[in-house]
């Protein structure tokens, strides 16, 4: 498989680029303030941020009625539109203003560093959701082939934070979608980790929600649950055990949900009749 172009730069590239996004997010000497019809302006439908608070739009848009925007759009220009760089809650919200034109900078960059700089901004500003926080960190990660600990050091994280971010993704889709729509948070999302069972997990979830059960009560909750599970397979054990040796020869439980079977090998025929014996003379 080729290799993706922009990846193996590193940390320090991650580090320069990141500074670069400071740069040209605050450089407005080179640019000249312009302001242009809102048609001409696109999403970047590639940058992390997909969820909007519908009304955080709103309050914004009563602002900019009353204050107009004060701090423009970042745009790069392609062809005869422009693709929003940093500031697409503000495009919405003056479109919802009813605003015809808007404030810009252009600022001459790729497309690739167009995405790089979305990316970069929205992981700096802190304001995504758990998932699109969670994406953001992993397209850093490939981005420039860095390792959760050099990412959790260039932005000022923990390891353990990163890593536990991301793990999120991991979660049953169900259960993203509930995070991605701010019904649960990123803490009942750590302990719904520890369920394995897609649909179990989704349950709890479910119950979470309709419950408002809190984090506290939700680790005692799964705790209590694992711990029972872990009796439940020490006396399983046990009396596989117990059962092995009355008959013996090796005995195995099998099976899951409501069926479930009992396998007991035998070597011959004569092996067989005393194991028979055994059983039907009630000696286990």
């Amino acid at each position: 498989m080729a290799k993706k172009k922009g990846l193996g730069r590193g940390i320090t590239n991650f580090i320069k680029d990141s500074e670069k996004v400071e740069e040209i997010l605050n450089d407005t000497k080179k640019d000249e303030l312009q302001s242009i019809s809102i048609d001409r302006i696109q999403v970047n439908e590639e940058q992390a941020r997909k969820i909007f608070d519908e009304e955080k739009i709103k309050e914004l848009s009563e602002s900019i009625k009353e204050y107009g925007i004060l701090q423009p759009l970042v745009l790069r220009k392609d062809k005869d539109v422009f693709t929003i760089i940093a500031g697409e809650r503000r495009y919405r919200a003056a479109k919802e203003a009813g605003l015809k034109e808007v404030p810009v900078l252009i600022k001459d960059v790729s497309k690739e560093d167009a995405d790089k700089i979305s990316l970069i901004e929205n992981i700096q500003r802190q304001d995504l959701n758990p998932i699109e926080e969670a994406l953001g960190y992993k397209s850093i990660m490939q981005e420039y082939s860095l390792t959760q600990e050099e990412l959790a050091s260039a932005i000022g994280k923990s390891r353990q934070y990163i890593g536990n971010t991301i793990r999120v993704l991991k979660l049953d889709k169900r259960v993203i979608d509930f995070l991605k729509d701010e019904l649960l948070t990123m803490s009942h999302a750590k302990l719904l980790l520890s369920i394995k069972d897609k649909d179990m997990q989704y349950n709890e979830a479910l119950r979470i929600i309709k419950s408002g059960s809190s984090v506290k009560d939700t680790e005692k909750r799964l705790n209590k649950n694992n711990k029972t599970e872990e009796e439940l397979d020490i006396f399983m054990e046990e009396a596989r055990k117990n059962l092995s040796d009355a008959l013996g020869t090796k005995v195995l439980f099998k099976g899951s949900g409501k069926v479930k079977k009992i396998e007991i090998e035998y070597y011959s025929e004569e092996d067989l009749s005393r194991i028979c014996d055994t059983i039907i003379r009630g000696e286990i």
